[in-house]
């Protein structure tokens, strides 16, 4: 009976990240430079491969342009669906990412693998720094910042309380990053 108790307690657990995946996949922003995949049932003239264009659109044959940027892929799959209504009523749509190459963000300085990662799905810093491989010995753990781009043009810097994250405090500071962010980690002055 405890056995029981235990299998369902991981099935519970199995099923609530499931759930968490899938809605962490549907809230995906598209981005410029995100490469799609979309087929239109029956259609075969119009399925196809696309990039978001530097501008956010995407050219679709029958519709033209459509803004992707900021959209989900439902969102995208629905814009193409009504654009379709006079000449191919009912149609059904899929829109996939294929690569999330507009979902980039950058981790310099004092981690293992400094470089771009790209997600299919946004990442929080801590994420990001995990995927860097860690802080390297040299890291000054206190002074970690994200270089973020407003709409605007201008730069802005947020402090990141690494080291107090560590420690179980301030864990909202642990934001998520918006496609291009960069994330500085300097070395520690006592080296």
């Amino acid at each position: 009976m405890a056995n029981a108790g235990r299998f369902l307690a991981v099935v519970a657990v199995v099923c609530l990240v499931s759930g968490m995946v899938e809605a962490a996949e549907t809230d995906y922003r598209l981005n410029p430079g995100d490469d799609l995949q979309i087929t239109v049932w029956k259609e075969d003239g119009l399925d196809r491969e696309t990039i978001v264009l530097p501008d956010g659109t995407i050219d679709f044959p029958l519709i033209g342009t459509i803004m992707a940027r900021g959209r989900t892929t439902a969102e995208v799959r629905d814009a193409i669906k009504q654009g379709l209504a006079s000449t191919i009523p009912d149609a059904s749509v899929t829109v996939a990412v294929r690569q999330p190459l507009g979902n980039v963000v950058s981790v310099i300085g004092q981690v293992q693998k400094p470089g771009e990662l790209s997600a299919g799905h946004r990442l929080s810093v801590m994420q990001a720094l995990s995927m860097a491989g860690g802080l390297t010995p040299y890291a000054a753990e206190g002074k970690i910042t994200i270089l973020r781009r407003n709409s605007d043009g201008t730069e802005k810097s947020i402090p990141f309380p690494y080291d107090e994250i560590m420690r179980g405090r301030q864990l909202e500071s642990d934001i998520v990053l918006s496609p291009g962010d960069v994330v500085v980690v300097p070395a520690s002055s006592l080296f």
